[in-house]
């Protein structure tokens, strides 16, 4: 699987700057190098010095349940963060084994919830990490300091103030805290709203307004702050309620973040913006499209299956009560359910500019899970420091969908998309509670002069799933249409070789046959669950003719054995 990227249809040009200077995001890295250049030096603690406040205003955010397992492994110090594990750090906020985002979520704070969970010695093991962190970061750092790592560290603190520092029992590292936490304020208050894109963007305005509103930042502010936030969510949120990453693991954060905002309004009694309600209950019902029946979320452009209690909370508190649509086309999925089976498919172009960091060229990918066991799924999100693994992973390849001479659909780079990927196209009908999903999309004809065509069947009950994918255009180029299987799912090929049997862990069994391309069975690896798991695909391969290729094939459920 060699490595892959893609650029939405719709993704906005870039606009050249007034009077035809740089453009934006010229200018951004301009400002960027020059705060830092000015920041890294001795003076720049000067300006974070101010008014600090005897306590906080309000409560910040929610709370959110922590993993006492997860807790007790921090406490041994086998620290696991972003699929990377280092133990015992040395030195403790900048251990050299560690990768960018290892280090973002450890000065990032998040994982003290889950210390904290695990009993009074482990709140003892925070407060020294509080106290160290505070002797060695009080200067500007390019990670420690970054606009969103702030901004989930003035939470995290805020959240768990009282545990760490109790207003009678530690006043001293209640004070240090609060006058860390209102020196970091100011600084973010100057990078909050260009420092960053897309999520990071939204996470790094939820510390600037969560900071005024609990350190005592002024009315008007406060007022420009949500005002930079209803800008974001008009720029980041798609009509449906879908994030522009068209990623389910960002659309659960975002969603996080924007009710932590609400709740800490709330608690300030300021009134809640319209558009963050609103922006809230149109994410809900997006996340819920794509849940599978085990309550985890698909794997779309770097989405990992994330907690399903975390997902349920998140849902809860959203207070949003409707249900997910069949389709959302403005975010470009679509959601085919009957009897027990769901199929979710990615039927849009790859992310817009500014929201393809994490892109995948796995346009026309399909899932489809049973009640709450999957079966079909792509690869899913790298988690880890190893470059290579996350190509692997955003290859086309790494999604089960039709690949042409193992190559990317859409060419994609650790920068993001490629200004001249190609359209995505589709059309749903129903009838009688038959579902079809016809699509296409074109990222493979300026290369191998092909166009690349997609329909979907789900019949009533369920139990029966036909598919056909078709390619027109040149003679003689290979092609595979991969099917990645869950690792619960044990696959064989049929005696006669035409059909590979698909048992699940509940015993139910799946047959795909298929005709005009070969089946075979061979290895793959998923990374849905944060490790990297092996486990199977079905291959139907093949080479085009003059006409192109067709592929053809069923994926139905097996009646079960009569007893006696």
């Amino acid at each position: 699987m060699r490595a892959a990227v893609a650029r939405a249809e719709d993704a906005p040009e870039k606009p050249a700057s007034p009077r035809g200077g740089p453009p934006p995001d010229l200018l951004a890295r301009l400002r960027r190098d020059a705060l830092q250049a000015f920041a890294a030096g001795p003076l720049y603690r000067h300006p974070l010095i101010g008014r600090v406040p005897g306590d906080l205003r309000c409560r910040l955010g929610e709370r959110w349940p922590g993993d006492a397992k997860r807790g007790m492994a921090i406490f041994e110090g086998d620290i696991e963060l972003h699929g990377e594990t280092v133990r015992n750090p040395a030195p403790v906020w900048s251990p050299r084994s560690a990768g960018p985002e290892w280090l973002a979520e450890w000065h990032g704070f998040t994982w003290i919830a889950d210390l904290i969970s695990v009993g009074p010695e482990a709140r003892d093991a925070a407060r020294a990490l509080i106290q160290s962190w505070l002797r060695e970061n009080g200067r500007w750092d390019p990670v420690a300091w970054r606009s969103d790592v702030i901004a989930t560290r003035l939470f995290s603190w805020g959240v768990h103030l009282d545990e760490i520092a109790g207003r009678d029992t530690d006043r001293a590292l209640r004070r240090a805290m609060l006058t860390a936490l209102s020196a970091q304020l100011r600084h973010l208050s100057r990078t909050a709203a260009w420092e960053l894109s897309g999520a990071a963007r939204l996470r790094a305005l939820k510390g600037l307004i969560g900071g005024l509103a609990a350190l005592g930042g002024s009315p008007k502010r406060l007022q420009r702050a949500m005002r930079l936030l209803e800008r974001e969510l008009t720029a980041q949120l798609y009509p449906d309620g879908g994030h522009r990453s068209r990623c389910p693991s960002l659309q659960l954060q975002v969603l996080r973040d924007l009710i932590d905002i609400r709740a800490t309004l709330r608690a300030g009694r300021i009134e809640i913006p319209p558009p963050l309600h609103e922006a809230i209950l149109k994410m809900a019902p997006m996340l819920r499209f794509f849940r599978h029946g085990d309550r985890r979320l698909a794997l779309f452009n770097d989405a990992v299956e994330e907690d399903a209690v975390l997902v349920d909370l998140v849902l809860s508190r959203s207070e949003g009560k409707k249900q997910p649509a069949p389709q959302a086309p403005r975010s470009g999925f679509q959601r085919l359910q009957a009897g027990q089976s769901l199929v979710l498919v990615d039927t849009g172009p790859p992310p817009p500019s500014g929201f393809d960091e994490h892109a995948h060229a796995g346009a026309l990918s399909f899932e489809l899970s049973q009640g709450r066991e999957r079966i079909i799924v792509n690869c899913g999100g790298y988690r880890g420091a190893k470059p290579a693994w996350r190509r692997v992973a955003r290859a086309s390849a790494a999604h089960s969908v039709l690949v042409v001479e193992d190559t990317n659909a859409f060419e994609i780079d650790g920068d993001g998309a490629n200004p001249n990927a190609g359209a995505v196209r589709c059309e749903r009908a129903e009838d009688g509670g038959h579902q079809w999903i016809s699509a296409t999309h074109d990222g493979y004809r300026a290369r191998f002069g092909l166009s690349y065509a997609r329909e979907l069947y789900l019949a009533p009950d369920g139990d029966d799933m036909r598919g056909e994918d078709r390619l027109t255009g040149r003679a003689d180029i290979r092609f595979a249409v991969r099917f990645h299987l869950h690792p619960a799912v044990e696959a064989s090929l049929a005696v006669d070789g035409r059909a590979a049997l698909l048992r699940l862990a509940s015993g139910a069994v799946w047959r795909l046959r298929c005709a005009g391309a070969e089946i075979n069975l061979g290895e793959s690896v998923y990374l849905g669950s944060g490790d990297a798991k092996k486990t199977q695909q079905v291959v139907l391969s093949g080479t085009t003719d003059a006409a192109g290729a067709t592929i053809r094939w069923a994926l139905r459920r097996e009646p079960k054995p009569a007893e006696g």
